[in-house]
């Protein structure tokens, strides 16, 4: 019997779902009313951090999913980033449109995210060697290849590859006026961070709500009843883990090109953080982004502190505990809090069952 449009609603508004509508309205309502500039400017820094880490999480989402663990995704994040960045610095004076470049930057990054991944790939799935093994060992190439390749190609033998900060834009017309995410999302933005939360929400809808997305969590959970249906799991197995790498890929982009100028075959350990979102979150993408978001604010505090210190003078006990502490405390506290959020929500975790085991097509 097909469900009225009133009866779907009714459905839909249960009394649990309706308080936590009603809590996040007058969470949004009392932001839009009482964020101050400084605060605006540290949540935008926090956007530059989050976005690029709920990204690879969502790559290690992909890979989990469908059955093979990706601790690679801190290797894949380094070799993203350095070919999108060597991109970046050998175009950008070269009469392109700025945006172009970037957006150029940023898909070549995600190709080499891609083809990387492949070699993971081929040893878990193909090969069935430990997927751990294959992950660590990939990091390990991934910096290999950034520092040696990157020092051969610097006039100054080092491996830092350097680029120009002009691709943050002004505004976004009409849509900075939104009260609290015009401020956030359309002032002083680059392009690509958006294109990013727009990537992360597409790539959770393919994840959960199509065929390919149940088919792909029907192998990470029972490889071979989904085999018996007639999925060829080896083949979603590589899809999944190639999409991983194009997000890691892309994650790896975005996350140097806001952040700062130049790239030196390092980044910042947010393939292993994505890992820790990822099993914080349960794998599921809302809490994945969640967790994204307070990680990334914990390490922008670090850089932008110094943007809510003066509002917070009118807290005289938080503003005294924060001028004390020393920088180098505020800038551990995002790995830190990850390892007693970890430990914390990892009890009632649940991983796909056969994450980490390679299938065997014999096996009922």
């Amino acid at each position: 019997m097909k469900l009225t449009f009133k009866e779907k609603m009714k459905n839909y508004l249960t009394t649990k779902r309706i308080i936590k509508i009603s809590v996040i309205l007058v969470a949004y309502i009392l932001l839009a009313i009482f964020t101050t500039n400084n605060m605006y400017s540290l949540l935008r820094l926090t956007l530059f951090s989050a976005v690029p880490l709920a990204l690879v999480a969502m790559g290690g989402l992909y890979s989990e999913r469908s059955g093979v663990v990706n601790i690679a995704l801190e290797g894949i994040m380094m070799f993203g980033a350095f070919i999108g960045i060597l991109v970046l610095h050998n175009l950008q004076d070269k009469g392109i449109d700025g945006q172009h470049i970037l957006f150029l930057a940023l898909i070549i990054g995600g190709i080499a995210g891609m083809l990387f991944s492949v070699l993971h790939a081929f040893a878990s799935i193909t090969m069935k060697s430990n997927q751990t093994i294959s992950g660590t060992a990939l990091n390990m190439l991934a910096l290999a290849l950034a520092f040696f390749v990157g020092r051969a190609l610097s006039a100054a033998g080092t491996e830092e590859i350097t680029f120009r900060d002009s691709y943050r834009i002004s505004e976004i017309p009409v849509l900075k006026h939104i009260p609290f995410l015009g401020d956030i999302l359309f002032e002083r933005i680059y392009l690509i961070t958006l294109f990013g939360i727009v990537l992360f929400i597409i790539m959770a809808l393919i994840a959960y709500k199509t065929k390919f997305g149940l088919r792909m969590r029907a192998c990470g959970e029972n490889p071979q009843a989904a085999d018996a249906a007639g999925i060829n799991v080896k083949r979603i197995r590589y899809i999944a883990v190639i999409i991983s790498g194009l997000l890691a890929g892309i994650g790896g982009v975005l996350l140097i090109i806001p952040t700062t100028t130049s790239f030196k075959a390092n980044v910042y350990g947010f393939g292993f953080l994505a890992l820790a979102v990822l099993i914080s979150g349960q794998w599921k993408p809302v809490r994945v982004l969640i967790f994204a978001l307070f990680f990334g604010l914990l390490r922008s505090l670090a850089n932008g502190i110094a943007f809510i210190e003066a509002d917070l003078q009118n807290i005289p006990f938080l503003y005294n505990m924060i001028r004390a502490l020393p920088k180098d405390v505020i800038e551990m506290l995002p790995y830190v809090v990850t390892l007693i959020v970890l430990g914390l929500t990892s009890v009632k975790s649940r991983a796909p069952k056969a994450a980490g085991e390679p299938y065997d097509q014999g096996k009922r």
